[in-house]
């Protein structure tokens, strides 16, 4: 018998967001909430009139007082549901990216109807993040079914490290944290292989779990249009683009970023490839590097700036960051060449970033021929009824 869930009661607005496909309900859209119940419970999600809405965990402490699992009434939240939705998320990958299964999004959260859960795969190695109170809660459980899930497949997986590092976490009344979840003695570091290039992989210090795994269809499409090209990868980080760049037979690869250990690490991937001699690091600012550069000097140039903005409350500082850099990119580049350039922001919405690409070519005189547009990789699902989910923007353009 399906036991009976505490409810709050949402207001009038709260109850249209969710109407429209929202998985979270917000503190300010609550009018009743009982405090008596326990931190991180199961609770229902009722209007006014007692209409039914969703079932979800609690979270007293977040802005977020309600992640959403389900919104069928007679589901039971229990191991069985867990696997379900597990099992349901890795078939998507197995389809989507079959070739990468062994370095891929194997969870995202919203995306994949497990709020507040991600699971990065690097080889033998999960790396989650959780950024809710009541998943914390029932972890060893997640992570037995995540492992039994992947063992069932003769997935060769032998630990879970966790990277509960994130600001977020604060938010929920959690602790910082991070380390193998049982078995310490596993190495933190390995070698992927994302298509046809080996990486370094460092899922204790790296950025993110470890990599940035949601770009990796973008690099091919740098990869394929490289050959004989001279490029230049802005915020190259630890090589991907310039990697890619260099294993389409680029003429000639510079990767600019700020941070030395960032070139090292970049320039370790470049040996670890055999690419070391076609690419050139250096230690800069992009925005000054990109001043000391002269018309013509490069024929694609890649913009993959961190995300200038993560809220509402600073879009138009990063608005002018994104409309400077790519100003420059546009002068240096001559008729014929391309310019890459993206955007990681969720805050950073589709439409302002375009109306900005618009008005960086207005300004500095150039034409825009679009080549693609593209998103996050498929391991890094969208939901149309979540925009939250939706982050990356990836537009290619020849300059004519």
């Amino acid at each position: 018998m399906k036991m009976k869930y505490p409810s709050v009661i949402i207001s009038p607005e709260g109850e249209k967001w969710l109407d429209n496909g929202q998985m979270w309900m917000y503190k300010n859209n609550v009018l009743e909430l009982d405090d008596t119940i326990p931190n991180g419970s199961v609770v229902e999600i009722l209007t006014t009139t007692g209409r039914y809405l969703g079932t979800g965990f609690l979270s007293k402490e977040s802005h977020i007082t309600v992640r959403i699992l389900s919104k069928e009434r007679n589901d039971v939240f229990d191991r069985d549901f867990f696997k379900r939705r597990i099992q349901f998320a890795y078939d998507f990958r197995k389809t989507l990216e079959r070739h990468n299964l062994t370095n891929c999004r194997l969870v995202f959260g919203e995306a994949d109807a497990l709020p507040g859960l991600v699971v990065d795969r690097y080889n033998e190695i999960l790396v989650t993040q959780i950024s809710s109170y009541g998943l914390e809660q029932i972890k060893d459980m997640l992570y037995d079914v995540l492992l039994e899930v992947l063992h069932n497949d003769n997935q060769d997986v032998k630990g879970i490290y966790e990277r509960n590092d994130i600001n977020v976490r604060s938010k929920e009344g959690l602790a910082s944290e991070k380390g193998y979840w049982k078995n310490s003695d596993l190495p933190t570091k390995t070698i992927i292989n994302e298509n046809g290039i080996l990486l370094h992989v460092d899922v204790e210090n790296g950025q993110k779990t470890g990599y940035f795994l949601d770009q990796k269809d973008n690099r091919v499409l740098l990869r394929n249009m490289s050959y004989g090209k001279t490029v230049l990868d802005c915020f190259s980080h630890t090589g991907g683009f310039a990697l890619n760049a260099a294993y389409g037979e680029a003429s000639a690869v510079t990767a600019v970023d700020v941070s030395q250990t960032a070139l090292d690490q970049g320039y370790n991937n470049a040996k670890l490839n055999h690419l070391e001699k076609k690419i050139k690091f250096v230690k800069d600012d992009v925005f000054d590097y990109l001043d000391k550069c002269t018309v013509g000097q490069y024929d694609i140039i890649v913009l993959d700036p961190p995300a200038f903005t993560k809220s509402r409350r600073t879009i138009n500082q990063a608005y002018n960051g994104y409309k400077r850099i790519n100003m420059q990119a546009m002068k240096l580049l001559q008729k014929g060449g391309y310019l890459i350039t993206c955007s990681c922001s969720r805050f950073m919405e589709t439409d302002n970033f375009e109306k900005m690409l618009r008005e960086a070519a207005s300004e500095t005189g150039v034409t825009l021929k679009q080549v693609s547009v593209t998103q996050q990789s498929h391991d890094h699902p969208i939901l149309w009824t979540m925009e939250e989910t939706s982050y990356l923007k990836f537009y290619i353009f020849q300059i004519v």
